[in-house]
């Protein structure tokens, strides 16, 4: 038996944890509305021993799509696993354009490759790996952050259900990374504790300025957390009791 993950990037832990749960072999797939939908698919290459952190990936093209990463002068980006571009697509499949919206189809299409929106890397063997939404990167005195990695490495902490990160405005900086947190039911954890997470495993300017705990995200009908209503939502005030800790449910420990 085999099973997909897909709507957002997926880390090799929740990879092996479905994997391990289910007893079957977990794969991630990728794709959009405007490619009806599949471009990409995160399979072991035949002949080769299977590879977790390979299955993790955003995968190689299926057949018949051509993919390329793409960087701001419509060069293809070095497959270096490290330089990223944007997520480019031609296939028999890939729309013909959005009804009656002549100009953001032109944008879409531009030079025959479907625009996704997507930021990734590609690694030596060609296989991608989404690494943000364009929109959604966070430029911090002029270094980009991507919030999934953020996000990742937060989402790998033992207390954390859930967790989005977005872009906060910074006098200094700009913009600073701000985590909205869903904790696991019981779990509790301090705002530093999290903060100094991140710090331990990421490069420092990545960790979030501010961790908000909240009892659930926002999502849409696909299950995705709706990022643009936490740019806009104001933080609740803080409460924080005198240990500083927070259970699940975003309620300080009394």
């Amino acid at each position: 038996m085999q099973v997909s993950i897909g709507g957002a990037p997926a880390g090799p832990d929740l990879l092996a944890e479905v994997e391990d749960r289910l007893g079957c072999e977990c794969i991630c797939g990728y794709g959009m509305t405007e490619s009806s939908p599949t471009l990409t698919r995160s399979l072991d290459k035949p002949g080769e021993p299977p590879a977790r952190a390979r299955r993790a990936t955003t995968g190689l093209p299926i057949l018949g799509v051509d993919v390329r990463v793409l960087g701001d002068g419509d060069e293809e980006v070095p497959w270096d696993g490290v330089t990223t571009g944007e997520v480019c697509a031609r296939s028999n499949h890939v729309m013909t354009g959005y009804w009656n919206r002549p100009a953001e189809t032109a944008e879409a299409l531009r030079g025959g490759w479907l625009r996704t929106g997507d930021v990734a890397v590609v690694d030596p063997d060609g296989y991608l790996t989404i690494v943000d939404r364009k929109k959604d990167v966070i430029v911090s005195g002029g270094e980009n952050i991507s919030s999934v990695q953020v996000e990742k490495c937060l989402a790998a902490h033992p207390a954390v259900r859930e967790v989005a990160v977005v872009g906060m405005p910074h006098q200094r900086w700009g913009e600073v990374p701000r985590a909205w947190v869903e904790l696991h039911p019981g779990a509790e954890v301090t705002e530093a504790e999290l903060i100094g997470w991140v710090r331990d495993r990421l490069a420092h300017f990545k960790a979030p300025h501010e961790v908000v705990f909240v009892d659930a995200l926002p999502v849409g009908g696909t299950g995705e957390v709706l990022k643009h209503e936490l740019r806009r939502r104001d933080p609740p005030p803080r409460q924080e009791a005198p240990s500083g800790r927070r259970r699940a449910g975003g309620a300080p420990r009394r």
